[in-house]
């Protein structure tokens, strides 16, 4: 106990050590067991580092054992950029024009933005209050820290979109709250986030590590997968026809962006799967078909909401074959059988916008490049 005089010098009071202090003055040599093997802070060697429920120390980035991890992380650093960059004057002028935009256009930008807007905000809580402090590989930890930092600027970018448009923002931002679509969708997500985000939560049992796993998949692959990409085509389809360029343009970018994050994530559950196959059950496949059948449901809702009527050459049926298709990709690149056999993808155009390797800006709002160095990389 430490004493010490109050403000008039006359009486002593008793204060505790600090409880970090008080632990130090009494700790002894720290002890490291890795595969019931205990020593005195015994170097990590690439054998000791496992995705989940590692002994190693996870403040040791090297040597590296996950280098797809790091690549990721450099390829997503060397990918930077920031919204205000991108010029909104032609979408404002576009947007105060009563001409502009048919209201059903209108409709497709507040939508959109009314999800995105909280979207972003939810992923990057599920990492940093949740994924980041359940996974045990530095390498990974690493890119986890970047995407969070790039759901962010996600957020950002829309909320300068919405400021640039002068909408309701509360409206915006409550969206996910009033609108049935939006909410029906964020409800799916939220049970998942809460498994990670719960104080009591550790993996290291096989039922919590699947809980962990479940989590990942439905955050990988459905909400940056799929739940985002109806709004991707919507917006980019505005673009390609020159309308509302600069919203396209920070949507685009935003596309490779979780284009990565999803990578990263099937990367990331495809580790898992491999150091842990115990976990990759029949019922387990079974349970998560039915996930990815609900996430499509739920999606081509958002899809009829946003989309009531034809525009823009787009449809709600277009839709739901995209989503199909998409669901099939995501269920086969994490080893699950295709649940909608044959479906096919109605927008090849998108495959060439994740696929670009830009040079110069797809919208030509201007020319600039983004990246602080080398050619764009969307894997």
């Amino acid at each position: 106990m430490l004493l010490f005089e109050d403000d008039a010098g006359a009486n002593l009071v008793q204060r505790p050590l600090p409880r970090i202090a008080e632990q130090v003055r009494r700790s002894e040599p720290r002890r490291i067991e890795i595969a019931g093997e205990t020593s005195h802070f015994r170097r990590v060697s690439v054998e000791d580092k496992r995705i989940i429920n590692s002994k190693a120390d996870v403040n040791q980035l090297v040597p590296f054992k996950y280098r797809w991890a790091w690549e990721k992380y450099l390829s997503a650093c060397a990918n930077h950029w920031m919204p205000q960059e991108i010029s909104m004057s032609r979408d404002i002028s576009l947007w105060k024009d009563p001409n502009g935009l048919t209201e059903d256009e209108r409709r497709i930008v507040t939508r959109n933005l009314g999800f995105f807007v909280t979207a972003d905000s939810l992923a990057a809580n599920n990492i940093v209050l949740g994924t980041y402090r359940h996974i045990t590989a530095p390498e990974c930890r690493q890119y986890l820290l970047r995407q969070a930092f790039e759901e962010a600027i996600h957020t950002h970018a829309y909320q300068y979109i919405a400021e640039s448009l002068d909408l309701d923002e509360g409206e915006l931002f409550n969206a996910y709250h009033e609108i049935a679509s939006i909410r029906d969708k964020d409800e799916f997500l939220i049970p998942f986030i809460d498994t990670l985000t719960e104080p009591a939560f550790r993996t290291g049992t096989p039922e919590n590590d699947q809980k962990l796993l479940r989590s990942l998949i439905v955050f990988s692959c459905l909400m940056e997968g799929l739940f985002f990409y109806v709004g991707f085509v919507q917006v980019l389809a505005l673009g390609r026809q020159n309308k509302m360029t600069g919203s396209a343009e920070q949507y685009m970018y935003i596309l490779r962006d979780e284009s990565m994050h999803c990578n990263f994530g099937i990367d990331l559950v495809n580790q898992i799967k491999l150091e842990n196959p115990h976990l990759w059950t029949a019922a387990f496949r079974e349970e998560l078909q039915e996930l990815f059948a609900l996430a499509v449901n739920l999606e081509y809702r958002y899809a009829e909401d946003t989309m009531p009527r034809g525009i823009l050459g787009l449809n709600a049926p277009m839709f739901k074959e995209y989503l199909r298709f998409i669901a099939n990709r995501r269920c086969q690149q994490i080893g699950l059988d295709a649940l909608y056999p044959g479906a096919g993808n109605p927008f090849p155009w998108m495959s060439e916008m994740i696929d670009l390797k830009k040079e110069r800006n797809f919208f030509e709002t201007r020319v600039i490049e983004y990246q602080t160095g080398g050619a764009l990389n969307w894997d």
